[in-house]
């Protein structure tokens, strides 16, 4: 029988960083217990092993997603690649009342645009069409209840809650907006790569992907969901030597008669009442390390030194309010918790 007040969780991928980053926070949540770590290759394993940092706590060992006793789940925190992820939700949709994916693999409406993105067929177009994109602060209503959600990439995480204030409330030309982004290490996960050794990344930084990179189309479907007319973005990522953080810089053309002073009110009305949005007073840069390892985002509007056009920008930490805190906090939202539980840490400072 399952237990009703406190839910009983799975991370599928624990051994991963956003894996990690769940058991993070789902360990300060009052409602949720983690029940089962999974982990194919590290199966067996302590989870303490293989992150040390967790070796006082009391955790279940890493196992397989066929040694899950799955008549005890109420909820799984996906956080498998893409591709993986939908074979693996295919399996245990309706063996568990709630699924939250943190790979790519229902953030797309267009099975065909998925396979042009991914290099891989959309096989399950049937829970596809049922998903809920939890970008948290847009799909509050659409959260409640919801069985299947999607996070957005940290990527696109950090772009809408820059653009979507001002497209919402149609202050931007129809003009491709320009992205310019960049993200620590982490943002490419655990993996061993010679691209990824310290030597490679630090004192240096690199853009990746410049022209098609995949959180595109993510980032395109929803800001021209939220508009009157198809929304085209130039975006390109960059890979900077810090560990975890993300800033996102973004180049907008204002409608006609519209001033920075209406864009700027437009951002303090939508995210007054935010417990993790926050835009700067005037004149203030958000920094990275201003948010890292939290919830927050902060966000500074700026007038361009060319007349009509504006630069937002915006940071987050890619693990945490870009993945794992996103993913609790729509949890969160769909049972009717205040959508803070877990999520009020401090950000890390120095």
């Amino acid at each position: 029988m399952k237990n009703k007040t406190v839910k009983q969780a799975v991370i599928l991928g624990a051994s991963g960083y956003t894996g990690a980053e769940c058991v993070r926070l789902i360990m300060g949540h009052p409602h949720i217990d983690i029940a089962a770590l999974t982990g194919h290759s590290r199966a067996g394993q302590a989870y303490g092993d293989v992150y040390p940092n967790f070796a006082h706590m009391d955790l279940p060992k890493l196992c397989t997603a066929d040694e899950v006793d799955w008549d005890m789940i109420d909820v799984a925190f996906a956080c498998l690649p893409h591709g993986a992820s939908q074979d693996m939700i295919a399996k245990i949709h309706e063996r568990v009342e709630t699924v939250i994916d943190l790979s790519a693999d229902f953030r797309l409406q267009d099975a065909n645009i998925y396979e042009a993105t991914y290099g891989r067929s959309h096989d399950y177009a049937e829970l596809l069409s049922q998903r809920v994109y939890g970008l948290t602060e847009f799909a509050r209503e659409t959260l409640k209840g919801a069985k299947l959600i999607a996070c957005p990439g940290c990527y696109p995480t950090a772009s809408l809650l820059a653009l979507l204030p001002a497209v919402t409330n149609g202050l931007l030309a129809n003009a491709p907006i320009i992205i310019d982004a960049k993200s620590g290490v982490t943002g490419t996960g655990r993996k061993t790569a010679q691209a990824l050794h310290y030597s490679e990344v630090t004192d240096g930084a690199q853009a990746y992907a410049i022209g098609h990179h995949r959180h595109t189309p993510e980032i395109e479907q929803e800001l021209t969901a939220h508009s009157a007319y198809d929304v085209a973005v130039s975006f390109t990522p960059h890979l900077i030597p810090m560990n975890r953080g993300m800033i996102a810089t973004c180049y907008v053309e204002l409608a006609k008669d519209i001033s920075l002073e209406d864009l700027r009110g437009a951002y303090i009305a939508r995210y007054e009442n935010e417990p993790f949005i926050h835009v700067e007073r005037q004149g203030i840069v958000p920094q990275t390390r201003h948010v890292k390892a939290s919830n927050h985002c902060r966000i500074g509007v700026f007038a361009d030194r060319i007349a009509g056009r504006a630069i937002i920008v915006s940071v987050i930490d890619n693990l945490t309010k870009g993945s794992s805190g996103q993913a609790l906090q729509n949890y969160n939202v769909s049972q009717g918790w205040d959508e803070t539980l877990g999520l009020m840490g401090s950000p890390i400072f120095p």
